[in-house]
């Protein structure tokens, strides 16, 4: 009996082809505008996990100045000095590498050739902190650190703008008329996070910065990375003690440094990111009501326009409750068939949408499967007035209807 009420149900729908797909296309457009806003936002999230994961892992940094709008501390604030790095790694546990830091805005010059590039000044804990392998060469040598050797290393980015397809190690750039001779090549990481370009960047020793590029032994930022597994909170917080102390900042007062998470950054923003894309999900769910409303409408009609038919059935001994199933199973399967082919526009637009974003493509099977069901109850809900209005007809009044 099931199985009838379906076929009839299906025959009814073939019948009025155009007026079903144009029946159907609220849940299709709804289907796939939540499973497209869904996977885009999961998308966007993990790009942005993964880019503030290349920055490193357990990683911290230390800026002088509290975060923007925390009273003003960071105008005033003094910079770190060259004696709280190795503070940091002798009297805190738990610290795998700590890397003191010096950066400006220079111009590399190679010949004709010129690019305007970050130089940073630090040691070779940055590449532990930061994660960085070689592409090619080698880290500073103890003498060259010690010395103030003027070599550096460089950028993905810095070596295309500067050699094309060339080799560059062995090679000599002047940085503001300093000759630097190139000893290392790093592993190209990308755009960050923030949109920065991580590949545009010159290294060489702090020593050689200092002395020769900022004329002072100022440190503006360190780089603290903790041990696999280590509770960063718990490194912050043994961070914090340690510079209030070092900075003389009395009980009570204000820290005039800055110490960021990059675990917690993340997950803030992962957070946020998941709220937006819940958000636009639940937005993108509304045109599936839109959708159902449309379905009801079109099953009214076709309650009106089918009361001859109804009449007959009734009048030959169909029980109320099978007339009421068959339009019933007939609203179920316009939205199941919204729904089917909502998924695969969805997971379409998904891919396309994904490429030009330049993020992952990440499709969730429970969020097609929340679509789907949530499709087949928008027939169930927006179906059952008019298949209970189809079986409460009078078969005498259903008869004389024309």
């Amino acid at each position: 009996m099931i199985w009838e009420t379906v076929l009839l149900a299906f025959r009814a729908i073939r019948r009025n082809t155009m007026r079903s797909i144009l029946t159907i296309l609220g849940v299709v457009i709804g289907v796939a505008a939540v499973i497209t806003m869904v996977t885009i936002g999961t998308g966007a999230t993990d790009k942005v996990v993964s880019d503030i994961g290349r920055l490193g892992s357990n990683l911290l940094i230390i800026t002088p100045g509290q975060a923007q709008g925390a009273n003003n501390a960071g105008s005033s604030a003094k910079p770190f000095t060259m004696a709280d790095t190795p503070a940091i790694k002798a009297q805190i546990s738990g610290v795998d590498a700590a890397s003191p830091v010096g950066s400006r805005k220079v111009t590399a010059i190679l010949g004709s050739q010129n690019w305007t590039t970050t130089l940073t000044g630090t040691d070779n804990d940055y590449f532990t902190t930061r994660q960085w392998q070689f592409a090619a060469g080698r880290q500073f040598t103890d003498g060259e650190l010690k010395a103030g050797s003027a070599v550096c290393i460089i950028g993905e980015t810095v070596r295309h703008n500067l050699f094309g397809e060339a080799s560059a190690l062995g090679d000599t750039i002047r940085l503001q008329k300093i000759p630097c001779l190139i000893i290392g090549v790093l592993v190209a990481k990308g755009q960050g996070s923030f949109g920065m370009d991580q590949d545009d960047v010159v290294l060489m020793p702090l020593r050689t910065y200092q002395h020769r590029i900022a004329g002072n032994t100022d440190v503006a930022l360190i780089y603290v990375s903790g041990h696999e597994g280590l509770s960063t909170s718990v490194l912050k917080a043994n961070l914090q003690a340690l510079l209030r102390e070092r900075r003389r900042i009395t009980a009570g007062s204000t820290d005039d440094f800055n110490v960021m998470d990059m675990k917690e950054i993340s997950n803030t923003v992962s957070g946020a990111t998941s709220i937006l894309t819940d958000l636009l999900g639940a937005v993108a769910g509304i045109s599936l009501l839109v959708g159902g409303i449309g379905i009801m409408n079109i099953m009214l009609v076709s309650v009106t326009e089918r009361t001859r038919e109804i009449g007959i059935r009734l009048a030959v001994g169909a029980l109320k409750n099978q007339v009421l199933a068959q339009f019933l199973i007939e609203a179920v399967v316009l939205s199941m068939l919204g729904g089917l082919v909502g998924i695969g526009l969805g997971i379409g637009l998904s891919a396309i949408a994904v490429h030009f974003l330049n993020v992952s493509l990440i499709i969730s099977p429970g969020i097609i499967a929340l679509a789907f069901l949530f499709s087949a109850a928008v027939g169930v809900v927006f179906g059952y007035f008019p298949a209970r209005r189809a079986a409460n007809l009078n078969p005498i009044e259903a008869l004389r209807h024309e």
